[in-house]
């Protein structure tokens, strides 16, 4: 477990063991310090760990200086050794630059995203920042999208052929409806791009996937929620439609939903970001607003390594949630043959955990209900966690305790 706290204008980054039962086995170690102002943010770092768990990323970025940020990563092992240290600098040309998507891969490399957001608009300007370990350089790789506009870049790290895929939806203007995905790899080997393109969403999927919207807007309340790299370079994207809406009027991905969505957490992490991923951020305290939040159809398309569409299909739900969007949404469980969609079903006046599966060929299979749901839990899936090939931890609210679900899929 690694924390930060402050004491004395200090911030402090530490780690401590713990075995299976929550016991603290080892030794508290000293990560590193930050000195802050009086007035400064305390919440200094942020950690990722790499697929394999092998590599730690711990790094935290100084603003002061808004035309160049001071960018520090320190690597360790598993064991939390030591093996790589910098403090580089990124500048920062724009007054609405902000970096993101902070990863390591397997090799400890970094990787991570620039881009140039106007308020809560669209994207003009986007940058792949990556760096080897041991090397005090940044590499960074302008993307090139003058001629369009791109929603959030995301990366995912392919491990298994060294690469780096970024994906994102993106528009031909400013404001403009959603006309399909962008791909951007980087290959680590060559040092170069190994695919860039785009790919235009047909009118049968948006027939399929809009739900109550129409055949231009049908992929504009859609937020990219999981990308699944495949051994052969392929990979399948899944997305949600998420929205809200109210007396007053209906959110889209632009406004801002109870106040300003800037994250003061993090300097680079201020900006706009899916609500998918902020749901306790974005919880409505305020009754007089009578919120709605909403999230439908689950659309998943799968590509191969060139970028050309294989198949999509979609899920069609409809959930609502009239205070804070929690137990709706879905959670996503990896079983190498399949994948598990888990969401709740209102049935009866019941919220029941569904359970649907999707195979390698894109066939949709409706499974039956989930053994041993005891009444009285409320599953909260969107927040769940997948611990081992088929293991999945789903919080639950029971009565005013919070607790856990363990989900154990037979062979």
């Amino acid at each position: 477990m690694i924390y930060q706290y402050e004491r004395k204008n200090v911030v402090y980054c530490e780690a401590v063991k713990l075995d299976g039962m929550g016991k603290k086995v080892s030794d508290v170690a000293l990560l590193d310090t930050s000195h802050i102002g009086m007035s400064s943010n305390n919440r200094i770092y942020a950690v990722v760990a790499s697929e394999d768990k092998n590599h730690i990323l711990l790094h935290k970025i100084n603003s002061r200086n808004r035309s160049n940020y001071i960018v520090t990563t320190i690597l360790f092992d598993q064991n939390l050794a030591l093996k790589d240290r910098s403090s580089l600098t990124v500048p920062m040309e724009e007054r609405n630059d902000f970096l993101k998507e902070f990863n390591v891969d397997n090799d400890g490399g970094i990787v991570f995203t620039k881009f140039s957001r106007n308020s809560s608009d669209n994207v003009s300007n986007s940058f792949l920042i990556t760096k080897s370990p041991n090397v005090d350089t940044f590499q960074i790789n302008d993307l090139g999208i003058e001629k369009m506009f791109l929603d959030e870049p995301q990366i995912k790290i392919d491990n298994v052929n060294k690469r780096y895929f970024l994906t994102s939806f993106y528009y031909k203007q400013r404001r403009g409806n959603v006309e399909g995905f962008y791909f951007y790899v980087w290959d680590k080997q060559t040092q170069r791009p190994s695919m860039q393109n785009t790919i235009v969403l047909s009118e049968e999927l948006r027939r399929e996937a809009r739900g109550d919207a129409n055949m231009k807007t049908a992929f504009n309340d859609y937020f990219i929620r999981n990308i699944i790299v495949k051994r052969d370079g392929g990979f399948i994207i899944g997305s949600e439609a998420y929205y809200t809406t109210s007396r007053f009027n209906n959110w889209n991905r632009w406004d801002y939903l109870f106040g300003s969505p800037y994250m003061n957490s993090f300097d680079y992490y201020r900006l706009y970001s899916s609500p998918l991923y902020n749901s306790w951020y974005w919880r409505n305290r305020n009754s007089n607003n009578n919120v709605r939040h909403h999230a439908d159809n689950v659309t998943v398309l799968s590509f191969d390594n060139t970028g050309k569409l294989e198949w999509s299909n979609v899920i069609h739900k409809e959930q609502f949630d009239d205070e804070a969007g929690d137990r709706i949404s879905y959670v996503l469980m990896n079983t190498g043959g399949q994948l598990r969609f888990l969401f709740n079903q209102e049935e009866k006046r019941v919220q029941l955990l569904k359970d649907f599966s999707l195979d390698a060929e894109g066939e949709i299979t409706r499974n039956p209900t989930l053994k041993n749901l005891d009444r009285g839990y409320e599953f909260l899936p969107k927040f769940g966690k997948q611990v081992s090939a088929r293991q999945m931890i789903i919080p639950c609210f029971y009565r005013n305790y919070i607790c856990f679900a363990k989900i154990d899929y037979n062979s």
